[in-house]
C-alpha cells in the first residue's frame, strides 16, 4: 500500500510540474486523439452528443439574451406609444449611446470568455475566480471613464447634427442609462463565468423573472399611472438589476465550489496581460456593434429624419431579437472550443465549429423565410403610424437578408472568442466593415439615392465579406498548433503567479520574459 501510494504521489508530483511535461502532454493527447478516432461512434451520435453539449449552453444563452434585450423592445414598445419625438430620442440612445458602451464593455467582458473556458477545460478551476475579479475591476474602470457620455448626450448628439428636438429628449434617456451600464459590468462578466462552467439555468431563471418584472412595472408606471419615460426608464433600471443580485448570491453562496473561493489578492496581479486581452476583445466586438450605429446616424441626416429613423429602429430592433440567438450561439461557440482546446482535443473543437454552423444556418434560414412573409405586420407592435409601418415593410427584405447573415457571421466570431483570436477578428472587422461597408453604403445611400436602403446595402456587403474572411481563415486553422499554443500558455501563466507567493529562484518578471518570447515561437 505504501509503495502505491508512493508512486501516486510521485504521478501526481510530476503531473503538477507543468513546464517540464510540455512534450509529453501533447504525446498524450495524440495517443487519446487516435483512440478517439480508432472507437469513434457514427456520425449521428456524435452529432447529439455535440447538441447536447451545445444546447446546453445555448438554450439558456439564447433565453437569457431575449430577455434581456427584450427589456429594450419592451421600453421601446411602450415610448413608442408616448409620442413619435420620444420613440425617435429613445432610438439614438439604444442604437448609438448604449450600442457605444455596450460594444465596449461586452467586447472587454468576451476576454473572460476565453480564459474561463480554456481554463476549466484544462482543469484550472481556481483561474476561474481570479479571472472573474480581474474582470470586475477592469469593467468598472471603464464605466467610469464613460460616464461623460451619457451626461453630454444632448449637447454630444447636436454636434453630430442630429434634431435638437430628438437630442434634447435623447438626454434625459441617457441619464436614466447610467444605473443600467453600471449593472452590465456584473451582468456580462457573471454570464460568462457561469456559462465556462456550464451552470446556466441560474441565469434563465433570472432572466424569465426580470423580463416579467419589467413588463408589469413598465405596463403600471406608463399606463396606470402615466409617467411616461420616467416610469419605462425606472422599471428598466430596477428589471437590469434583479439578475445581477440573483447571480452574485449564486456564485457567494456556494453554486460554484470549485472556481469560487472567495475574493484573492490575485486579481490585482498582472492586470495588464488582462487588458490587453480585453482590449482586443472590446475593439473586435466594438467595430461590430457600431456598425449598425453608423448606420442610424447616417440616417439622421436625411430628409424626413424621424419616420426613417423610427423605421429603422425597428427593423433594428427586430433584427436585435434574431441576433440573440446568433449571440447565444456565439457564446455557446466560445465555450464549447474553449473547453476542448483547453481540454487539447483538436479534432472535438473542430467538430464542434461544424456542428454549431449547421444548426444555427439552419434556424436563420427559416427566419429568413418567415420574415419575408410577415413583413407588412411586424411594425404595428412597436408603432400606430401607417407611415412608419410602410416603411418598415419596405426595408423587410433587407431586414430578412441580415437575419440570414447574421445566423453564421457571430458563430465564426464565436470561434475566435474560445481560440483567442480577437486581435485578428479585429483588423478583419475594420477591413470588412469601415473600409469596404460603410464607403459603399454612403455612395448608394447618398450620391445613387438609394437612402436608408443604399447605407443598408453597403453595410450588408461589408458583412459579407467579413463572414467569408472569418470561414476562411477557421478552415485553414492549424487546431492541433492552437492546441499547443493554449498549453503552452496556461503552463507558463500558471507558474508565473505561483512565482509572485512563493519565493522561487524565478522570478515573475523572467517567467513574463520567457512567455512573450516563446509565444511567438509557438505559433510557427
Amino acid at each position: 500500500m505504501e509503495e502505491k501510494s508512493s508512486s501516486r504521489e510521485r504521478e501526481e508530483g510530476a503531473a503538477n510540474k507543468q513546464v517540464p511535461l510540455l512534450e509529453p502532454r501533447a504525446k498524450v493527447r495524440e495517443e487519446q486523439e487516435e483512440d478517439d478516432a480508432s472507437s469513434s461512434p457514427s456520425l449521428g451520435r456524435r452529432t447529439w452528443e455535440e447538441n447536447k453539449k451545445l444546447w446546453v449552453v445555448a438554450g439558456p444563452s439564447i433565453f437569457t439574451r431575449f430577455s434581456s434585450f427584450g427589456v429594450t423592445v419592451i421600453s421601446q414598445a411602450f415610448i413608442g406609444h408616448i409620442g413619435a419625438t420620444e420613440l425617435a430620442a429613445y432610438a439614438l440612445v439604444s442604437t448609438v449611446l448604449m450600442r457605444f458602451s455596450n460594444g465596449i464593455l461586452l467586447g472587454m467582458a468576451s476576454a473572460l470568455e476565453t480564459l474561463c473556458g480554456q481554463s476549466y477545460g484544462a482543469k484550472q478551476y481556481h483561474m476561474l475566480g481570479i479571472y472573474l475579479q480581474r474582470s470586475w475591476i477592469i469593467l468598472f474602470a471603464c464605466s467610469v471613464v464613460l460616464l461623460p457620455v451619457y451626461i453630454f448626450t444632448e449637447p454630444m448628439l447636436i454636434a453630430l447634427g442630429q434634431d435638437p428636438k430628438i437630442s434634447a429628449v435623447a438626454g434625459t434617456i441617457a441619464l436614466w442609462y447610467i444605473p443600467v451600464m453600471f449593472s452590465y459590468v456584473w451582468a456580462f462578466t457573471l454570464q460568462m463565468y457561469l456559462q465556462a462552467q456550464s451552470k446556466n439555468m441560474i441565469i434563465t431563471y433570472l432572466a424569465v423573472l426580470n423580463l416579467g418584472l419589467h413588463l408589469t412595472l413598465s405596463w403600471l408606471m406608463t399606463v396606470k399611472f402615466q409617467l411616461g419615460i420616467a416610469g419605462v426608464m425606472g422599471s428598466m433600471v430596477i428589471a437590469m438589476w434583479i439578475p445581477v443580485f440573483g447571480q452574485l448570491a449564486f456564485v457567494f453562496c456556494g453554486g460554484c465550489p470549485l472556481t469560487w473561493t472567495g475574493f484573492s489578492s490575485a486579481a490585482f496581479t498582472d492586470l495588464s496581460a488582462i487588458i490587453k486581452l480585453s482590449l482586443s476583445s472590446g475593439v473586435m466586438l466594438c467595430l461590430e456593434l457600431w456598425y449598425n450605429t453608423i448606420l442610424v446616424l447616417l440616417t439622421g441626416y436625411m430628409k424626413n429624419a424621424e419616420i426613417a429613423l423610427d423605421a429603422l429602429s425597428i427593423c433594428l430592433n427586430i433584427n436585435g431579437w434574431e441576433m440573440m440567438i446568433s449571440i447565444g450561439f456565439l457564446a455557446a461557440t466560445g465555450v464549447r472550443v474553449a473547453n476542448e482546446l483547453g481540454a487539447g482535443s483538436a479534432r472535438r473543437a473542430k467538430f464542434a465549429i461544424y456542428n454549431v454552423v449547421i444548426t444555427s444556418f439552419s434556424i436563420g434560414l427559416v427566419l429568413f423565410v418567415l420574415f419575408l412573409f410577415f413583413r407588412g405586420s411586424l411594425a404595428y407592435i412597436f408603432t400606430e403610424s401607417r407611415a412608419v409601418a410602410d416603411a418598415v415593410a419596405d426595408l423587410s427584405p433587407l431586414l430578412a437578408f441580415s437575419i440570414l447573415l447574421n445566423s453564421v457571421q457571430p458563430v465564426l466570431s464565436g470561434v475566435a472568442v474560445g481560440a483567442g483570436w480577437q486581435s485578428v477578428v479585429a483588423y478583419v472587422n475594420i477591413t470588412s466593415y469601415y473600409l469596404i461597408g460603410i464607403p459603399l453604403g454612403a455612395v448608394l445611400g447618398y450620391v445613387v439615392g438609394f437612402h436608408v436602403k443604399g447605407i443598408w446595402i453597403g453595410m450588408l456587403l461589408g458583412t459579407l465579406v467579413q463572414t467569408i474572411v472569418l470561414l476562411f481563415i477557421t478552415l485553414k486553422t492549424d487546431w492541433e498548433k492552437q492546441v499547443t499554443l493554449i498549453e503552452f500558455f496556461l503552463v507558463v501563466y500558471l507558474t508565473m503567479l505561483s512565482a509572485i507567493f512563493i519565493d522561487e529562484i524565478w522570478t515573475s518578471r523572467t517567467l513574463h520574459n520567457i512567455l512573450k518570447y516563446s509565444l511567438p515561437i509557438c505559433r510557427w
